[in-house]
């Protein structure tokens, strides 16, 4: 087959190192994520070590007096709260009984009636007054801690005498305010949704250790 010449026009020529620019562009953006979450992380770790501990005494002292743990959040904290029930129902990383967990983000049927019937800032409240007892706990996840169904479920929670282990971020919002002395909150130092998730979901994964550890011992898988 005979070789065609390809002639590239200046224009051309402009538009495609226009569009390598952009590229590395989008290479840096990416790159600049890696290195945020890493930042933010590392921050994290200086900063919440001992409160996550105290979050997973408080978890392991509600499963050693047969309580359960609820959980809720919305979006992406929704999912954060029924990845950590699965965890403690289902294993973590080693071979054990399951755990009492249950995240109040589920029940579509019961969602919608409460939002329908009543209002949609109490689709979690209601369900932890009908469903927690004095030696439950209550993970609630809010990445701004000022969620209104987050903080009509903690005054549920407290009104069950429960207790309250809060997953935060930025400065802790109204959520901060509501926490009792035996509450918790663990506040993830960044002003960025997708930074303070990303905390989050690894601070879930330190409590589903910790119990682990704390209930059945060792590293074994």
């Amino acid at each position: 087959w005979p070789i065609t010449q390809v002639t590239i026009s200046p224009d051309d020529r402009l538009r495609l190192a226009f569009t390598q620019s952009k590229g590395m562009d989008l290479q840096d953006r990416i790159l600049g994520h890696f290195l945020q979450s890493i930042e933010t992380k590392q921050k994290a770790a200086g900063d919440l070590t001992s409160v996550i501990q105290m979050a997973g005494e408080t978890m392991v002292n509600c499963l050693l007096n047969d309580g359960k743990i609820l959980s809720c959040g919305n979006g992406g904290s929704a999912g954060d709260a029924q990845h950590f029930s699965a965890e403690l129902l289902n294993r973590f990383e080693k071979e054990r009984p399951g755990l009492p967990a249950i995240a109040i983000t589920t029940d579509s049927s019961t969602l919608t009636a409460i939002a329908n019937d009543y209002d949609y800032k109490e689709i979690f409240s209601k369900q932890v007054s009908a469903l927690g007892q004095s030696d439950d706990v209550l993970l609630a996840i809010s990445t701004s801690g000022n969620s209104p169904n987050i903080i009509e479920s903690i005054r549920a929670a407290h009104d069950r005498e429960m207790k309250i282990v809060a997953l935060t971020g930025r400065d802790g919002g109204a959520i901060a305010d509501l926490l009792s002395a035996d509450d918790i909150e663990i506040c993830v130092p960044s002003d960025r949704t997708a930074r303070i998730q990303e905390v989050h979901l690894v601070v879930i994964h330190c409590l589903c250790d910790y119990i682990d550890t704390k209930l059945f011992g060792g590293d074994n898988a």
